[in-house]
């Protein structure tokens, strides 16, 4: 069964650093494609970054860039999301996803899976 599974949320004060990990497990190769998202209650998800593992491109939101850095082990099939300079609007739900089926990167629907998300809070 193919899962992802978030890790490295928690809560950090304005200026910091936090480091997300999402490891795909029950695959049989490593993931062409792979993304983090972020949602706010009652806001629509965002797409943060995404890197297509096969030429190493990234692309990220206008939000994130310069400060957040997305990269990929494809030995252990983990992405990796490194967040500096967090504000408090980086509060949010991080999502992970992999293999994006159709549509543009940052749709979340067009990934084949997501995983369930962990939380990430910054304080002022």
């Amino acid at each position: 069964q193919v899962q992802l599974v978030e890790s490295g949320g928690g809560s950090v004060q304005a200026g910091g650093s936090l480091r997300l990990s999402c490891v795909a497990s029950g695959y049989r190769s490593s993931r062409k494609s792979m993304a983090w998202f972020r949602q706010v209650p009652g806001q629509e998800r965002e797409g943060v970054a995404a890197i297509f593992t096969g030429r190493g491109t990234t692309v990220y939101a206008d939000s994130v860039k310069g400060r957040f850095s997305i990269s990929h082990d494809n030995a252990k099939n983990t992405v990796y999301l490194q967040m500096n300079s967090l504000k408090r609007e980086d509060t949010a739900v991080y999502y992970c996803a992999a293999d994006l089926l159709q549509g543009a990167w940052y749709e979340f629907g067009g990934y084949v899976y997501r995983g369930q998300g962990t939380q990430v809070t910054v304080s002022s």
